[in-house]
């Protein structure tokens, strides 16, 4: 089978190549999948050469999510059967035609979603729900800041805010990217990412400033958000795309009476799993609605994954990048 094979932990992916790999073989409790579409995510780039927390044992197949079909099921395996079109996810492997996961990490691909859309989802739409659902408790009327909002995860949260019924304002660096979020998913506001966007923010809102902040960008970022964030905002950390992690002087939440949030929906799903499975139905269910909509920038071959990485780094995609084994 192809895959995209990481040998060596080397900058610029030097270390990755295609590979043609065993089909490999499911043991008892495990399915395998043959895979129709595998998103890429930043954490797939920083693991080809060391730079994430996750370092699986060399060599590796990359790719965090997947969509595809049942192809094969292991000793044990109950409410699985051949040909099921589902989706999933694992630490790496999914950049391959076939992966083998457990038959836990897999579930039934959302009847509204295409292929590239359905491995486009998972992850970003997680992370969007523990984001505003389980850790801001958004409200419907409320509103919510979207930094980097033409990343998959920002994206997914602008999609999912307004599927809340919370008023949206998507931050986002360029005018192309601009009017693509504008076209694709009709926020309340969209406005530019540059210094100064506190003073628009305040604008939209009557100067009550925005009740719940997304910011997976860090840095200055996060410095200007706490200058226009509402009374009792939550601000939601979710990463440090800007390369500083910032700080904050206590007495900056407790004059303006807001909270600082981190946010690990990983992390949430294990710390507590009966709200970890709420939380993958919930957007399960609002996806086979045709309530949200993951939006796909490019769907490249294999063979094409370099630009699929050079894509994200050139922070040029609105959305996700999915790759076609």
């Amino acid at each position: 089978m192809r895959a995209l094979q990481v040998r060596e932990l080397l900058p610029d992916h030097a270390g990755a190549a295609l590979a043609d790999l065993p089909v490999p073989v499911p043991g008892p409790g495990e399915v395998r999948v043959r895979v129709r579409a595998a998103a890429v995510n930043f954490p797939d780039l920083l693991m080809t050469g060391g730079g994430y927390q996750l370092k699986p044992d060399l060599p590796f197949v990359s790719g965090l999510e997947f969509s595809g079909e049942v192809d094969a099921v292991g000793e044990g395996v109950r409410g699985w059967v051949l040909g099921d079109a589902v989706v999933g996810g694992n630490r790496f492997g999914a950049m391959a035609e076939y992966v083998v996961v457990l038959a836990g990490a897999l579930r039934p691909r959302p009847v509204a979603l295409d292929w590239d859309e359905a491995a486009a989802y998972p992850v970003a739409y997680l992370t969007a729900w523990v984001a505003l659902v389980r850790c801001a408790r958004v409200e419907p009327g409320e509103w919510v800041l979207v930094h980097g909002a033409a990343g998959g995860v920002g994206l997914a949260t602008v999609d999912l805010a307004k599927a809340l019924g919370a008023r949206v304002i998507a931050v986002v660096s360029s005018a192309e990217k601009r009017d693509a979020i504008a076209r694709l998913y009709a926020p309340d506001a969209v406005i530019s990412a540059g210094p100064g966007f506190r003073e628009a923010v305040k604008a939209l809102t009557d100067g009550r400033g925005a009740d719940v902040i997304f910011d997976p960008v860090g840095g200055d970022v996060f410095d200007e958000s706490t200058r226009c964030i509402a009374f009792g905002g939550r601000l939601l950390v979710i990463g440090f795309a800007s390369g500083r992690i910032p700080e904050v002087s206590v007495n900056m939440p407790l004059i303006k009476g807001f909270s600082v949030v981190g946010v690990r929906a990983g992390e949430y799903g294990r710390r507590f799993p009966e709200r970890g499975a709420e939380n993958v139905a919930a957007i399960d269910a609002l996806a086979a609605a045709g309530k949200i909509r993951p939006h796909v920038h490019a769907s490249l071959d294999l063979a094409d994954w370099r630009e699929g990485f050079a894509m994200l780094e050139r922070r040029e995609v609105v959305g996700k990048v999915v790759l076609k084994p």
